[in-house]
This record gives structure tokens, C-alpha cells and sequence, in this order.
């Protein structure tokens, strides 16, 4: 599908917690429902290392000590999906209204042509990528685990039939948000650290399963890349594959105050955290 050149805000955000980080999502989203702001690219990063847990997700499946002796965060996300460790890696949002072309229709239509973007990103990177319209699952999958990575969903990036990007969108009534995370390098199994397991067998096969199913940009090319040379691949991968020219902007002053309100009553909040 080709589209129409348009203007989108570009936000490359400095590593925040996880509270923040989902609260500036929600926040920016609050605004597109206002109109107050362009749909926005946002590219960032966590600091410390943060577990998200999918919106409906149970929070007994984190092994909360373990986060503690780690020094690690955990954060409810607004969107579903599962358990993802936030490290090491990019992270993109799309936040949009719904009648935006790139992001109209339902779920899959818009995971598709937003993958079109992060697909041209990761060729840019030099990485052969692809984005199936359905994968078959691996035989023995079973019912589906806590970790987001371990099963590529319809549209996801895959590289080598390895999952490479986890997504994960949430469709309401002030728009559209689509977030996912590109992990750089690193040992992806150091997930299985934070979730809970019947036995220490059960964590070590969980870590061994997910290596062989989801890789890392640096295992793809032989070399680590770096955040700063990430964030411009997607950034050049969105606007040459959607037909967007990307202006740079902060967040406004609203945004700002509104994702400092949500952090504090919301992310932060072990009401939140803890809802399931």
C-alpha cells in the first residue's frame, strides 16, 4: 500500500524507569485524543533494567525477590502481550489516531504496515528480516508462557525464523499505541531470572527454549550495535517505508504534566502493578 507524504512528530527520549516510560506513552496518547499533537515516532530506553508485564498478565508470575536482588523494575503496561526485560535494547512507540492510514482498520492491518517501517530499519542495519502473516507454532509449544519473546505473533520481525521484535498495541477511544522492543545484544534468557518457575530445571529449559527461538541484533550481525545508530535505521526505515517526512519535538508542557500525574497515580502505583 502507498500513502500520501505526511508529517510526524519524532521523539527520541532520554533512558527512563518503566513507570515513566508507559506513562509518557499514555500520555502522549491522551493528547492525540485532544489533537493537541502530530502522531508520534518514539525511541527510547530504560534505566534500570525494567520487566513489563502484558496488561492482563498475572502478577504472581514474577519472582519478586529475584527482581529485588537484581535491581530491576517492574511495570504494567497499557497494552497486552507478555513478560519482556527491558535491557539492552531500543524501544519504539507509534501513537496515532485511528484514522490515521497507517494505523486504520483493526489490530493485524496496522501491525502489518507499521512492520513495513521497522522492517526498512532493520535492512538498513543490515539484516535480511521478515515479517510473515502467520507463523506456525513450534511443535511441542504448548500453551503459551509468561515470556513475550518466545513465540513470534502474526507480523512480528523475525530474523532467521528467530523473533527479533516484540509488539504489542492497544486500540482505544483517543487513538491507537503500538510499542515493542528491539533488544541490541545481550543474553535474552537473563528473563527467566524474574518470573517464577516450579523448579530450577523448569527456568534453565525456559531460558534454553527462548535462545533457540528469539535472537538480538548483535547475534544477527556479528557486531553490537549501538542505541544512537538503532534509532536511526528505524527512524530512516519509517519515513522512506510509510512515507513520512519525521519532524524532531519534545513533548509538550500537557504531555509532560500528564505523564508525571499517570507515573505517580498509575505505573508507579502497586494497585496498578499488582491489578491481576
Amino acid at each position: 500500500m502507498d500513502f500520501s507524504s505526511t508529517t510526524w512528530r519524532l521523539i527520541r527520549s532520554a533512558p527512563g524507569s518503566g513507570a515513566w516510560n508507559m506513562a509518557v506513552d499514555e500520555a502522549i496518547l491522551m493528547a492525540i485524543g485532544a489533537d493537541d499533537v502530530l502522531p508520534t515516532l518514539r525511541l527510547y530506553a530504560w534505566n534500570p533494567p525494567c520487566l513489563s508485564l502484558g496488561y492482563a498478565q498475572k502478577h504472581s508470575e514474577v519472582d519478586w525477590a529475584a527482581i529485588q536482588e537484581c535491581g530491576w523494575d517492574v511495570v504494567r503496561r497499557p497494552t497486552g502481550g507478555r513478560a519482556i526485560l527491558h535491557t539492552d535494547e531500543l524501544t519504539y512507540s507509534v501513537i496515532g489516531p485511528a484514522d490515521e492510514p497507517r494505523l486504520a482498520g483493526g489490530v493485524l492491518e496496522s501491525y502489518s504496515r507499521l512492520a513495513k517501517g521497522l522492517s526498512r530499519g532493520l535492512i538498513k542495519m543490515g539484516m535480511e528480516v521478515a515479517a510473515h502473516e502467520k507463523y506456525p507454532l513450534p511443535p511441542g509449544s504448548g500453551p503459551a508462557g509468561p515470556v513475550c519473546f518466545e513465540i513470534p505473533s502474526n507480523y512480528e520481525i523475525t530474523l532467521g525464523g528467530k523473533k527479533l521484535i516484540g509488539s504489542a498495541q492497544a486500540r482505544r477511544k483517543e487513538g491507537v499505541l503500538q510499542h515493542g522492543s528491539l533488544p541490541l545484544y545481550g543474553d535474552l534468557s537473563r528473563i527467566t531470572q524474574a518470573l517464577v518457575f516450579p523448579t530450577p530445571e523448569e527456568r534453565l529449559l525456559a531460558g534454553t527454549r527462548l535462545l533457540s527461538r528469539a535472537t538480538t541484533v548483535e547475534s544477527g550481525l556479528g557486531r553490537q550495535v549501538s542505541w544512537e545508530e538503532a534509532a536511526e535505521c528505524i527512524t530512516q526505515g519509517f519515513s522512506e517505508a510509510l512515507s513520512l517526512y519525521l519532524v524532531e519535538e519534545p513533548l509538550s508542557p500537557t504531555e509532560i504534566k500528564n505523564a508525571r500525574r499517570l507515573m505517580t497515580e498509575k505505573y508507579a502505583h502497586p494497585d496498578w502493578t499488582r491489578r491481576v
